[in-house]
This record gives C-alpha cells, sequence and structure tokens, in this order.
C-alpha cells in the first residue's frame, strides 16, 4: 500500500512539474485560496471549541474578502513570480508580510461587516495560514529538488568554522556537490549538527567516510585557525577518497575565486608546513611612491612579485618580459586587480631581453626606475645543461647588463633572485647563477649608489617546470609516476613564499649580501609523490600491493641533477630583522679579475666552444664541479666544429664547411 502511495504521488508531482508556468501560477491561486479560507474556518473553530458553522451571511462575505485580499497581496508581493523548485529562505518573509497584511485585513473587514469575531481568531489563523502556504511551497520544492539532490557528489568537509558554513550553503545551491556532513578538528564537536548536517571529529572521518558514502573531501579551514597542516593532511591521507581544497580568503575578496570553485590541494598545503610571513610595513614603505621594474615579469617568481608590488602602491610598475604570450597574460591580470582593488597605478608592459644592455638602461632612464627585481633566467636544470650558450649568456650576462644599466640610470635598489643551486653546483644552471651572484658582488664592491642584493632560495612549489604540476597530470592520465631518485631531496617554497621573501631582502639590503630563508627540514620527492597519489584518492602500485593505481617509477639522476642541495657555502649565516631569513657575505672576486673572466667567457660562448664555457665555470670561484662531460644538445651534434669564431667571415666559412 506504501509503495502503491508513493508512486501516485510522484506521478502527481511529475503531473505538475510538466505544467506550463501559467498553469502552476493557476494552481498555486487556488491552492492558497483553498488554505487560506480552511485556515479561517480552523481558527473559528479551535476558538469555540467546535466545528464552526456559516450562521449568518456576513460570515460568507468575511471569508471571501479575505481569501481574495491575501491572494492580491500574494500577488503584488511576487510570490507567484518565483520558482518553486529554488525557492529560498526569504519566501518565508514574503509570506509573513501577505499573512500579517492578511489579518489586518480580517479584523478590518470584520469590523465593517458587524462580524463577531474573537481577538484570538486573526492570530491563529495567520499561524495557521503562514504554516499551510509556506509547508506546502517548501514540501514541494524537496520533493522536486530530491532526485537533483541525489545525484550531487556527496561530499564531508574538513573545517566547521565560517568558511565551512559558507562553502556548505554555497554547494548546497550548486548543481555538483551536496555536503553530507562536517569533520570539525575541534572534538568537542562530535556527535553535534550544523545546518542539519551531522558534525564528527578527525577521529572519526574514515566512519563518516562509509557512512555518508563521500567521494570527495573538501578542506575549508578558517584563514585565522591554527591548524598542524603535516598532521592534518597524515591524517587524511589514508583515507580512500581524494582531498581538495577551495579558494582563500584573499581570492575570494579580490574576486579572483568563488567560494564553490573546488580544487586541487594549495601547494602550501602539500609542503605540510605554514607560510613563511613577512613584515608588511616595512615593504610598502620602501616601495610606496617608488618606480618598481620586474624583470622577467612574465614568469611564475617575476609574475607573483609584479601582483605583490602592485599592493603596495608604487608610483608605476614597470614589466619587462621577452615572451609576448606571457607579457600580454600578466598585465591583462594586473590591471583586472587594479580595477577590483581600485587602484591606480601606471603598468608599462615593455618586450626586450636582459642580454640587450642598450636597452634596459633606456628602460631604466626613460621611466625613472627606483628599484629592479631581477627574475629573468633560465632556471631548468636539465634544459640549461643541454644548452650552454644560451643559459650563460641569459643568467651570467643578463644579470650583468641589467646591473650595469641599472647603475648607469641610477636606480637604488638592485635584487637578484638566485638559486640554492648556485652552493656548491653540479651543473651549469647552478654555475650560471653562482657566476651572478659574483658579479653583484663585484658590482658592490666597485660602487656605493646602487645597492644590490641576492635573494636565494630552494625549489619554487607551482612554478613552470615544478614538480607538483608535473605529478598531478601523470596522476590524471593513470601514472607512471616518475621520480629521478628514491633519495633526493629538496627545499621547497611556494611562489608566494619566494616573492615575499625577494620584498623583504630589498628592505635589509645594504650591499653585496646573500638572503636565504631558514626553509627547515628538505622534502623526500619520493614522499611527496606518495602523498599526491593518496591525497587525490588513489593507491601506489607496488610489490607489497600490485592492485593499486598509481606506480611510482625511478628515472634515474639527470645530468647535473644533485641528490641533496644547499643553501649555504660558509657555515657561520647571520641573522636578520626577520627570524626566518639569514645573511651570509660569502667569498667573492675583485672586480678586475671578474672582468677578465667575464671577457673570457664572452669570447668562448660567441665562439660557441662550450668547453671552454664550461671549463672557465669551473675555475672560476663558484665551486663548480661538474658531474658529466659537455651535455649541449648541438655540441654533441657536431657544434664542436664552429670554435673561435672571432668574424663573421670565419663564422662563414665554418658554416659552409660543415655543411657541405
Amino acid at each position: 500500500m506504501t509503495g502503491r502511495l508513493k508512486s501516485v504521488f510522484r506521478h502527481i508531482f511529475a503531473r505538475f512539474a510538466a505544467l506550463e508556468r501559467p498553469h502552476k501560477r493557476f494552481v498555486s491561486v487556488i491552492s492558497d485560496a483553498l488554505f487560506v479560507l480552511f485556515s479561517l474556518w480552523a481558527a473559528f473553530s479551535l476558538r469555540y471549541e467546535t466545528l464552526f458553522r456559516f450562521d449568518a451571511p456576513a460570515y460568507w462575505v468575511l471569508f471571501a474578502v479575505t481569501a481574495g485580499a491575501t491572494i492580491f497581496l500574494f500577488a503584488r508581493l511576487g510570490l507567484y513570480r518565483a520558482v518553486i523548485r529554488y525557492l529560498s529562505e526569504r519566501a518565508l518573509v514574503t509570506v509573513l508580510a501577505g499573512i500579517t497584511g492578511s489579518a489586518l485585513i480580517l479584523i478590518a473587514t470584520a469590523f465593517v461587516l458587524q462580524v463577531a469575531m474573537p481577538r484570538s481568531v486573526p492570530f491563529l489563523y495567520g499561524a495557521l495560514a503562514f504554516l499551510f502556504v509556506t509547508g506546502t511551497r517548501f514540501s514541494v520544492r524537496t520533493v522536486l529538488n530530491r532526485p537533483r539532490h541525489l545525484s550531487k557528489m556527496p561530499v564531508l568537509i574538513v573545517g566547521a568554522g565560517e568558511t565551512g558554513l559558507q562553502l556548505a550553503s554555497a554547494l548546497s545551491q550548486g548543481i555538483e556537490y551536496r555536503p553530507v556532513a562536517f569533520i570539525s578538528l575541534e572534538p568537542d564537536n562530535h556527535s553535534t549538527t550544523i545546518n542539519a548536517l551531522p558534525v564528527y571529529d578527525l577521529g572519526h572521518a574514515r566512519k563518516a567516510v562509509h557512512k555518508h558514502q563521500a567521494e570527495r573531501i573538501l578542506l575549508a579551514i578558517d584563514e585565522r585557525a591554527v591548524v598542524d597542516r603535516r598532521q592534518l593532511l597524515s591524517d587524511l591521507e589514508d583515507l580512500p577518497v581524494p582531498v581538495q581544497t577551495v579558494p582563500s580568503v584573499t581570492e575570494l575578496v579580490t574576486g579572483q575565486a568563488r567560494i564553490s570553485d573546488v580544487r586541487d590541494l594549495a601547494i602550501d598545503d602539500l609542503l605540510g608546513r605554514d607560510p613563511v610571513r613577512y613584515r608588511n610595513e616595512e615593504v610598502a614603505e620602501s616601495l610606496s611612491g617608488k618606480v618598481v621594474m620586474v624583470t622577467g615579469a612574465g614568469g611564475s617568481i617575476g609574475s607573483e612579485l609584479c601582483r605583490q608590488i602592485l599592493r603596495q602602491e608604487p608610483a608605476g610598475l614597470v614589466l619587462f618580459e621577452q615572451s609576448e604570450f606571457a607579457l600580454y597574460s600578466t598585465e591583462r591580470e594586473l590591471h583586472t586587480i587594479c580595477e577590483n582593488e581600485e587602484l591606480e597605478i601606471p603598468i608599462h608592459p615593455l618586450l626586450g631581453s636582459v642580454t640587450h644592455r642598450r636597452r634596459c638602461e633606456c628602460v631604466m632612464r626613460g621611466f625613472g626606475v627606483n628599484i629592479v627585481y631581477h627574475a629573468a633566467a633560465y632556471k631548468h636544470v636539465p634544459l640549461v645543461e643541454q644548452n650552454v650558450v644560451e643559459g650563460v649568456q641569459n643568467n651570467v650576462f643578463g644579470t650583468w647588463y641589467a646591473a650595469e644599466s641599472a647603475i648607469a640610470a641610477g636606480v637604488e635598489q638592485f635584487v637578484l633572485i638566485s638559486t640554492d643551486k648556485a652552493v656548491r653546483p653540479t651543473n651549469v644552471m647552478g654555475a650560471s647563477k653562482r657566476l651572478a651572484e659574483l658579479v653583484l658582488q663585484g658590482l658592490a664592491r666597485r660602487q656605493r649608489h646602487t645597492v644590490f642584493s641576492m635573494v636565494r632560495f630552494g625549489n619554487v612549489l607551482g612554478s613552470s617546470g615544478s614538480v607538483v604540476p608535473l605529478f598531478r597530470e601523470q596522476i590524471r592520465s593513470g601514472g607512471p609516476v616518475t621520480v629521478t631518485h628514491p633519495d633526493i631531496t629538496r627545499y621547497f617554497m611556494t611562489i608566494p613564499e619566494a616573492s615575499q621573501l625577494v620584498l623583504q631582502a630589498g628592505t635589509m639590503g645594504e650591499g653585496g649580501e646573500v638572503f636565504v630563508l631558514d626553509m627547515g627540514e628538505p622534502v623526500r620527492i619520493a614522499d611527496l609523490a606518495r602523498r599526491m597519489i593518496h591525497l587525490m584518492g588513489l593507491t601506489e602500485k607496488s610489490e607489497d600491493n600490485p592492485r593499486g593505481d598509481i606506480e611510482v617509477v625511478f628515472s634515474g639522476l639527470r645530468p647535473g641533477e644533485k641528490l641533496y642541495e644547499e643553501l649555504l657555502i660558509g657555515d657561520n649565516p647571520q641573522g636578520t630583522a626577520h627570524p626566518r631569513i639569514m645573511k651570509a657575505r660569502e667569498s667573492d672576486m675583485d672586480w678586475a679579475s671578474l672582468e677578465e673572466l667575464l671577457e673570457q667567457l664572452m669570447l668562448a660562448s660567441r665562439g660557441f666552444d662550450c668547453e671552454r664555457v664550461v671549463e672557465l665555470l669551473r675555475v672560476a670561484h663558484t665551486g663548480y664541479q661538474p658531474n658529466d662531460g659537455v651535455c649541449d644538445l648541438v655540441w654533441r651534434n657536431g657544434g664542436d666544429e664552429v670554435l673561435h669564431m672571432s668574424d663573421g667571415a670565419n663564422v662563414s666559412e665554418t658554416l659552409r664547411r660543415i655543411f657541405e
């Protein structure tokens, strides 16, 4: 019998849902009129404690006027324009206003018609009418939305604070996810309910996943909450569902994202530690009212530097980039930030290469640049190893030319973005960056007007060439995840952290210093890969678990790659005003010796003598100890024929001889 009733009701609601809009409104008007009449009759019956009888014609008029006036008020208030399937709680206010007006009209009509009506009847009538009118609408909405609601993916929300509540509300209105429970980080909240959803503590997360058949876990932790990220991820890592997160408060405020924009775990979540903070007041004071230039403005670090610099309200921002598309993308994003945050800061997008000295100097002079952040560099170890000359030209001579241009243009500060691979390098990229540091140290000793400083940090998670985007792509495509060596470790930073450190160094530099971030313990790359596999709801395929989803494959160290990276050459770092930033003044070269080395390096690179380039990097004070031979692709494919090209005639003759 119960099954037949359910079938009948489903058929009725299906017929109602299939009606056209005018017909649905007509049904709503008729049902509301009947509910109003019934509520008024029930109010009289409850008051008199007996079934009310219409013993006078005036009562018929009273009932008719009240019902007609109520329908008129509902129509004027827009109740019949609302789509029941998407009815919100604001409809309660609309119905309450209509019922209140209806009760007042009831009182006035009874007074005019001289009908005997106890004073409690309008209150009883209003309560009953409100209950019937709202109750039927929300019941119909629930029945109509139930199939769509059940078709959405069930998710657990980690975080029962303000962010978690906002996320649950947004997802309930969406079409993709259905929140089924909260996971609270406070044990006292266990076995309570929030917004009609059950709350579990973190220790019962696995039980909640199975009980509610959740297919995903969403992190929605309040930004100010004190959370042990490493322990939280460790607790969630073993659950059989993927873990994702929601945008930060900053992204929500600037309009870059919505609360319902679910995404893979943020980089700092994967890192498992709190991000490094910098003193915004000092940075703002150093940048406010200054014209700032960022070289390599379209890169990962360069573009983030531009975002953070823009919010310090400089007098102008010069974007210097050789990639047209990267420059266009960065400029467009920065203009959007200015519009959203109502900033009026001139942004100057300029195409150019730091290897063109006159172009750099003209730009700095033309815009009156006060501060330069030099982020332009080739940083991918294997690629630079296979393109030796271009790596040296861009990283060494590009830095030298940009620095000389800054001196000539009267720039106040010049900050170089360096790398931990510059410490006892085993590859051309690291050696070229260490030589770039030596160039700035030499220039800092040669003159005093422009303050040169360097910032050295580890791998940047999320940048182009970073392992995190690569691992994500490999996991989504079914694997395997490739790691070079089971014991390889790296220091890691996020892009915002690296950019913050660079800006902070600009406020502390006095000339020739190398600033280094205390980055804690290095991270094992294989462990990071396994954590990503587990947090994406998959299992590792191995000898112990042959039925796993994703296999981790070790491909071997690449040319020039080390197992371990270091941040300091010496052993006596000095502290700074920032608790997480250290300062090292490392061994350098006098400018005369350095200039002679640069001239020899220039001749070798122009002659495409890769062996000579590598040898000069080795004999310089870079600490370069290559663990492979020359890996340059052109050199290995006949480029060693092109030696000592001192003029165009020699170049033409050699090329003619090669291609004959």
